[in-house]
């Protein structure tokens, strides 16, 4: 086997930063860039000149295929360090103790934080990283001398990666925008890809060969409601207010997330005061993080499918009533479209934190409708990662449409009184 010195790897000039210490290195912009197969490149010279432990993460990862296990080993090849390097089913070892391992971050929380001796980070496809995991991964990277290398395309302005690493970037962070045009080797058959697609929808080939971020995602369902939110600086730092009951808004889920959001009743207007989700975790899990918050609670409201218990195991409702709480179930809709505008009718009233929601906000920016066999927008929304959340939050719609409801069926016109308006809305 040759020497890694000896060995004549090509990268594009534009990239050459990734070959100097830095806490953190960017490489951000369109696709074609040459990023990824220059950072594996870049980690597999370095893990043959010496013993290192590399962690190739991203996002999500529901399987091994979903990694850049396979983007290495064809480096491997071509770099002619076949030999040196074993490529396993969940793994990649060289000769001298280097060791490539592959997780997903936001469901692996635990299996993350006990990560330990990481000498390089790989965070590909980044821009999809939420808050909570950034948080959660970075102080796991803490030997001397470790990197974070991260790796992305970008969509919004307002994803937590772009926010965190190109608007206001760390200390000790080397940060470059590169695209195809950086790439010598740029491929003949995406140039013509790339020119069809800049004659048929030019704002998408802006975001995806250009590396500008899109204004708003195609098809996303909230997009008109959370343009308004932020004009309006209703997603701010929102104070919990003490002695106001918190209401929670739940969706359900094992394999799935299970979302929470955390709302107060002020006047006429909701403040969304916090968010969690998590995945593969007993309903105890989600009952420590209620009692956690710390917060004085109302009513935690749920799916239809709240009720749902087994001889097994009883339903969520009565394991929540056991535990103390007052829990409601929410009338399923007839249809996802009502389960949506009944979240639209409500934004206008809602203040978001900032912070504390950012994954949750996060969610409802990319939540969009799917695509059909003929290549026409559904009126379907698409099932992902962000769908959790956004159905919590049309728990949230539907449980106050029926409230509302139910508060005011009683009243008789007689019976108004001019300044009693605003107490069916304080409950």
């Amino acid at each position: 086997m040759p020497s890694p010195t000896a060995i004549q790897a090509k990268f594009p000039e534009a990239l050459s930063f990734l070959h100097s210490p830095a806490r953190y290195k960017v490489a951000w912009g369109g696709r074609g860039s040459g990023k990824s197969w220059s950072i594996a490149r870049s980690l597999l010279l370095e893990g043959a000149a010496r013993p290192l432990r590399v962690l190739c993460a991203r996002e999500f990862q529901s399987s091994i295929q979903d990694s850049v296990h396979r983007l290495l080993a064809d480096q491997i090849a071509d770099l002619g360090l076949s030999s040196f390097y074993a490529i396993e089913k969940t793994s990649i070892k060289g000769l001298n103790g280097t060791l490539f391992g592959f997780e997903g971050i936001r469901h692996n929380v635990n299996k993350i934080k006990s990560y330990e001796g990481v000498d390089r980070a790989w965070i590909e496809e980044a821009q999809t990283v939420s808050r909570s995991s950034w948080e959660t991964l970075i102080p796991t990277i803490r030997k001397t001398g470790s990197e974070i290398w991260v790796s992305f395309n970008p969509v919004l302005e307002t994803d937590e990666t772009y926010e965190r690493f190109v608007l206001s970037p760390p200390p000790d962070a080397v940060v470059h925008k590169v695209n195809w045009q950086d790439n010598p080797w740029f491929p003949a058959v995406l140039q013509s890809e790339m020119q069809y697609l800049k004659s048929k929808d030019f704002d998408a080939y802006l975001n995806i060969w250009e590396g500008h971020c899109r204004v708003t995602l195609d098809g996303a369902i909230f997009a008109k409601e959370l343009r308004a939110a932020t004009t309006e600086g209703r997603i701010c730092r929102v104070p919990h207010t003490v002695g106001t009951p918190v209401q929670t808004f739940w969706d359900l889920g094992w394999a799935d997330c299970t979302s929470i959001w955390f709302a107060q009743k002020i006047g006429f207007e909701y403040q969304v005061v916090d968010f969690y989700q998590n995945r593969l975790e007993m309903l105890p899990h989600y009952v420590s993080v209620l009692q956690n918050r710390g917060y004085v609670y109302g009513t935690h409201y749920l799916p239809h499918d709240g009720d749902n218990g087994s001889v097994a195991a009883p339903s969520v409702k009565t394991q929540l009533q056991q535990a103390g709480y007052r829990a409601e179930l929410t009338a399923r809709p007839k249809d996802k479209k009502a389960g949506i505008d009944s979240s639209r009718a409500i934004f206008n009233r809602c203040y978001f934190d900032s912070v504390k929601c950012k994954d949750g906000i996060q969610a409802l920016r990319h939540y969009r409708f799917d695509v059909d066999e003929q290549g026409q927008w559904s009126k379907e929304p698409l099932h992902d990662d962000n769908s959790h959340a956004a159905d919590a939050f049309q728990t949230m719609g539907l449980s106050i449409g029926l409230n509302v409801r139910k508060a005011v069926s009683p009243v008789r016109i007689e019976q108004y009184t001019p300044g009693k308006e605003n107490l069916a809305w304080l409950g």
